[in-house]
């Protein structure tokens, strides 16, 4: 498989869950080529490669949410499991406990996506700030502008009339 190839496979795998952008076990497999079940045995014999920050299992919620994202047909397909959802420093993980040519190979790919897309929210963050910069710096102008407007709009006022003769 070439690079961009297996790069738009994985693009089309990365979810954001809990604030974080990661994968999901019933995806990896078929990058790594492996079974599920290998994937998940290797993960569980493992563990303690897998911390909180690396590997999460989803809540009922969350699998709910993909049931009807259509992220995955239903719940059945798991067989009650929860499915196991990992973040960048986990995928990098489990090239290290799969431990093959081919996932080697994806996990470059994974990593570079991942950075890809962490540089795209970094230009879109600068982007915002430049607006928001902008933003006020134009406020101000039109501000100069709409109190003109307003001075003109409000009618001068009168001289007032005075009593008696003037010379």
């Amino acid at each position: 498989m070439r690079d961009n190839a297996l790069a738009i496979q994985v693009e089309r795998r990365i979810y954001l869950i809990r604030g974080e952008k990661v994968m999901l076990d019933f995806e990896l497999p078929e990058l790594y080529r492996v079974e599920t079940r290998a994937l998940k045995q290797a993960v569980r014999r493992n563990a303690d490669r897998f911390p909180g920050d690396f590997m999460f299992k989803l809540n009922a919620n969350e699998m709910g949410s993909l049931v009807s994202q259509n992220v995955i047909p239903s719940r059945g397909k798991f067989g009650g499991a929860r499915s196991m959802a990992f973040t960048e420093q986990g995928v990098a993980m489990l090239s290290s406990v799969l431990r093959s040519p081919r996932a080697v190979q994806v996990n470059i790919a994974i990593m570079r996506i991942f950075v890809r897309l962490r540089k795209m929210l970094l230009s879109n963050a600068e982007l915002a700030r430049k607006l928001n910069a902008l933003e006020k710096k134009y406020d101000a102008q039109f501000k100069i502008v709409f109190d003109a407007i307003r001075e003109l709009m409000t009618p001068p006022e009168k001289p007032k009339r005075r009593i008696g003769f003037h010379s």
